[in-house]
């Protein structure tokens, strides 16, 4: 597996191979020894979730204020997503940058978020699943959400690729604060 980190400091891009033959593919799609050793952190899975998007939908952009921190890998295990990853840290260099990665469920990639960094994507295809194994249990009162359209983060959804489908928003996110409102709040990681 290889490890390249990326534009915003914390957010590293997984490659590994995928073997084929007539049955179908074998993936390994994630290997802590791997992480240690490109990162220097341990990934200690404490949770692992699966979402299912139809075309469309965006889901985020999520964050977690846990006290140990949240960091996520996460892959597409069936159809296709842009992958999104803000930094929300005030104090970044790379503050409100946001990096777009595609993510395929035939293909062997996958991202390591790290802690401190807000999360979202838009489903290409129906059916798609994605796979996020969580450094930190799911804690209500520690997560957190920005409104994914917020003007201020100027996130390239990419949405010519929808084909003039229209994009699905929970209320919960399309009604979530913007970034400046989570910062007046206090709500930003350190």
């Amino acid at each position: 597996m290889k490890l390249t980190p990326l534009g915003i400091d914390g957010v590293w891009l997984a490659e590994s191979p995928v073997w084929r033959d007539e049955r179908g593919f074998l993936r390994e799609w994630f290997r802590n020894e791997d992480v240690n050793a490109a990162t220097g952190n341990d990934f200690s899975i404490q949770q692992a979730n699966i979402s299912q998007s139809q075309r469309g939908v965006i889901r985020g952009i999520h964050y977690s204020l846990a006290p140990k921190g949240q960091a996520k890998w996460v892959t597409c295990i069936q159809g296709s997503v842009l992958d999104v990853v803000v930094d929300i840290r005030p104090n970044s260099p790379t503050y409100k940058k946001s990096e777009v990665v595609d993510l395929n469920g035939s293909e062997g990639r996958a991202l390591l978020i790290g802690s401190g960094l807000g999360h979202g994507f838009l489903a290409l295809e129906d059916n798609t699943c994605v796979s996020y194994l969580l450094s930190s249990p799911y804690s209500p009162e520690f997560e957190f959400d920005i409104q994914p359209t917020d003007p201020e983060l100027n996130i390239n959804w990419h949405l010519e690729l929808m084909g003039g489908v229209g994009v699905v928003v929970s209320p919960k996110d399309a009604q979530a604060p913007t970034l400046a409102e989570r910062l007046a709040e206090g709500k930003l990681p350190k």
